[in-house]
């Protein structure tokens, strides 16, 4: 987001906080700008639990930045800190945010007024559904049933059905809303109401789609989370320099705290016990103990969208000015690296997974067989390695299994025909004389 002298330009290029004033008419009092679902593996805990283990290495969660210069996400493989592909969205990509399951991201594009949904496992575009105008911030619900997207232009948050990827509900009559967030237990949305005359958050009953409560906190409130035990709700306040702390059990504000000037997102450590804000050129870090500034970390120029890794152990920084993306260390405070991305990077939400569904294209190796090759288009082969094979099972995403070889024989390796599987990604359960063993593949 660039820093002018004078005041904030609204406008499809560009995204600016004045260091003075917000030109005061309806295009232009924002902060930032105007400019197929995943069911609960039911079936069984063990299946769950396969999945979870094969699905969700900790060591390669994935950012996803949305560049609003060239429309475009950038995608960053948190473990190496490179960006490992580039898609193509819709027109000024700003608001982003990663499904729980982490096979889906939501992006919206302010210009198109559109969601482009990207499709994880092959970071492609999977569908582009069109909401209100001018899409800014964007959140999913818990359980993967619904996002929520606000709609700054006509003054609406759009309700998606993830099962069909169409709107199910318009909530209306929210003034400029900006920054969303949802509750852990997934019955409340917060929305924060950009521009200098609200200075409020309002509350959703997500069980009706229906405004229950309205919320004064400071000027300009922009960005907006929740904390993991869902107890506060922390608002970035442009223009007061501050950023509100809000009890979720009474709605009432409980401390304002002063973190830096043009307080933009926030976002909270797994352990609620810090809250990152970005400021003009610095994150401020809050005691949330305290609920004072412990600490400032100097990162790029015009720092916008702001994540912190699932494990709490890095901070991701999107620098609007600087087309990078500075990785922090929480323990140190230190910036320890930066990322080139797309031209004028904002990623406003939650952009780091906590799941990881993409596969490398090599064999995958369990403890005690191997599945290959892997992506397959038309076959796999089945090894057990120092065992002996006597089944195999395989397995889709929705815990259904769609084919079972008993193996009498002991004849190696087992060949599985998968040209007529549907693409996507496969769970394999190998049965063998030490157990059932487990892998996954993908079919092309």
């Amino acid at each position: 987001m660039k820093k002018t002298n004078t005041a904030t330009v609204v406008s499809h290029k560009s995204s600016v906080i004045s260091h003075q004033a917000i030109v005061a008419n309806h295009k232009s009092k924002i902060a930032i700008r105007k400019p197929s679902p995943v069911l609960p593996f039911s079936h069984s805990l063990f299946f769950f639990l396969v999945l979870t283990t094969l699905l969700t290495p900790a060591s390669a969660q994935t950012a996803y930045i949305t560049n609003s210069g060239d429309n475009t996400v950038s995608v960053i493989n948190v473990y190496t800190n490179t960006v490992v592909a580039t898609i193509p969205v819709g027109s000024f990509p700003f608001g982003v945010a990663v499904s729980p399951d982490g096979y889906k991201v939501y992006v919206a594009n302010y210009s198109s007024n559109t969601i482009s949904v990207i499709n994880t496992v092959t970071d492609t575009v999977s569908a582009i559904i069109p909401v209100g105008s001018g899409p800014q911030g964007v959140c999913v619900s818990p359980d993967g049933s619904k996002v929520y997207v606000t709609n700054i232009n006509d003054n609406t948050v759009s309700v998606i059905n993830r099962a069909t990827n169409t709107v199910s509900a318009t909530i209306t009559g929210i003034s400029e809303p900006l920054g969303i967030c949802v509750s852990p237990n997934g019955n409340k949305v917060y929305v924060a109401k950009g521009g200098s005359d609200n200075n409020t958050v309002c509350v959703i009953n997500t069980p009706t789609d229906t405004v229950f409560a309205t919320i004064t906190v400071g000027t300009f409130p922009v960005g907006i989370t929740v904390s993991p035990d869902g107890s506060k709700i922390y608002v970035a306040n442009a223009y007061s320099k501050t950023v509100s702390v809000i009890d979720s059990s009474t709605n009432a504000v409980t401390a304002t705290i002063l973190v830096g000037n043009y307080p933009q997102c926030v976002s909270v450590s797994p352990d609620g016990s810090k809250v990152y804000v970005t400021v003009a050129n610095l994150v401020s870090v809050i005691n949330t103990s305290t609920n004072a500034v412990s600490n400032t970390i100097t990162v790029g120029n015009s720092p916008i969208g702001i994540s912190v890794s699932p494990d709490g152990t890095e901070i991701y920084v999107a620098n609007y000015g600087s087309n990078a993306v500075n990785v922090i260390n929480t323990a140190t405070n230190t910036v320890t690296d930066s990322i080139t991305v797309g031209t004028a990077p904002e990623a406003f939400g939650n952009f780091i997974s906590s799941y990881t569904v993409g596969i490398a294209p090599q064999s995958m190796v369990a403890a005690g067989i191997e599945v290959f090759p892997n992506p397959a288009s038309d076959e796999i082969r089945v090894i057990g390695n120092q065992s002996t094979v006597s089944g195999v099972e395989v397995f889709n995403l929705l815990g259904e299994k769609i084919y079972n070889l008993p193996i009498t024989d002991n004849r190696s390796p087992i060949t599985v025909k998968v040209a007529d599987f549907p693409a996507g990604v496969y769970i394999v359960k190998v049965k063998t004389e030490k157990g059932m063993e487990v892998s996954k593949f993908v079919k092309e």
